[in-house]
């Protein structure tokens, strides 16, 4: 069977943060009385695999199609390192109230106390209201002493490092680095696949049974990154049909794509299946012997690794993602 660009069905979670933007801004078909915080775009995280929304394979699992096509999907490469698992997670985020204060380990303790994947990951802001703000690090050199000093006092955030941020703004959060959504903003998250979070802080709030939700305060000891940098920010220049690299780390790539001309891709030299995340506008992908496929804003699709050739059609003028292993 030939394989062929991949929509799928996007997997709503509802949070004591979300809000209705998903739905409003990213048009997703999500119930709108509902506070939906993430929309889960190419999951194969446990109990949230993923299922194909297009074209002959529609119904089949992410896992489904790892176990049938291997390295034709994901890449000779990446099938070796990853196995049968999706190594990324692809979300849009909405946070309608501040995200809690929280920590990712890395691979080494996450394999050692969870048999999983570490956590790290990248934000790029699609959508900021007046005065938003994020919380990545520290805004001062301190010390695990230190750390717990302030925690117990409730005046944590007095060592954190808050950011105002802007349509566009991007922050690259490896494993360790603390770190908090705030209210908002709108983002797209690219990670590693894993869902353990350390929440460190909550803001006191209660749900509305009137509980709190657990803190993993011992946890989190062990798997924060201590020191500070002096800059958070991804520092880049966006240029029109030209490719702008974001991030690369090693656990994906991903560059910003604006263009309203034709943009060909080769793949060639690339053993990796791709993924567009479509932040604003339309395009279509052409690839040889397939039909056209749509892509809309707030729509991800991913690029089987044999499609080594395939042209961006923008219908108008088009702003993506391009994330890759």
């Amino acid at each position: 069977m030939q394989l062929y660009p991949i929509k799928f069905k996007p997997i709503p979670k509802e949070t004591i943060w979300g809000g209705n933007k998903l739905v409003s801004v990213l048009s997703k078909d999500f119930p709108s009385n509902k506070k939906i915080g993430e929309s889960w775009e190419i999951s194969g995280v446990k109990n949230d695999i993923s299922l194909v929304s297009n074209g002959e394979l529609k119904g089949e699992s992410l896992n489904d199609l790892i176990h049938q096509f291997g390295g034709r999907l994901l890449g000779k490469e990446v099938s070796e390192r990853f196995g049968k698992e999706f190594p990324l997670l692809i979300k849009f985020i909405d946070a309608d109230d501040a995200l809690s204060i929280q920590v990712h380990p890395d691979d080494e303790l996450a394999k050692k106390r969870h048999n999983s994947f570490g956590k790290t990951e990248m934000w790029y802001v699609l959508d900021a209201e007046k005065d938003a703000n994020l919380i990545v690090g520290f805004n001062q050199e301190i010390d695990p002493k230190r750390y717990q000093q302030k925690l117990s006092e409730g005046k944590l955030e007095e060592i954190l490092n808050l950011e105002k941020v802007q349509n566009g703004s991007c922050y690259f959060i490896p494993a360790g680095r603390v770190h908090a959504i705030g209210k908002g903003i709108l983002l797209a998250e690219i990670q590693q696949t894993s869902d353990i979070t350390y929440r460190m802080y909550d803001w006191n709030r209660v749900d509305k049974e009137g509980k709190s939700r657990e803190l993993h305060t011992e946890l989190a000891l062990d798997a924060i990154d201590y020191s500070m940098e002096e800059n958070y920010a991804t520092k880049y220049v966006s240029e029109i049909n030209k490719t702008t690299e974001l991030v690369q780390c090693d656990y994906f790539t991903t560059n910003q794509l604006i263009f309203d001309k034709n943009k060909r891709c080769n793949y060639s030299n690339l053993d990796s299946f791709v993924i567009y995340i479509c932040l604003d506008g339309e395009f279509e992908i052409s690839c040889k012997g397939k039909e056209k496929t749509s892509v809309k804003k707030g729509e991800s699709i991913l690029i089987p690794a044999e499609l080594k050739e395939l042209t961006l059609i923008p219908l108008g003028k088009a702003e993506c993602l391009e994330v890759y292993i």
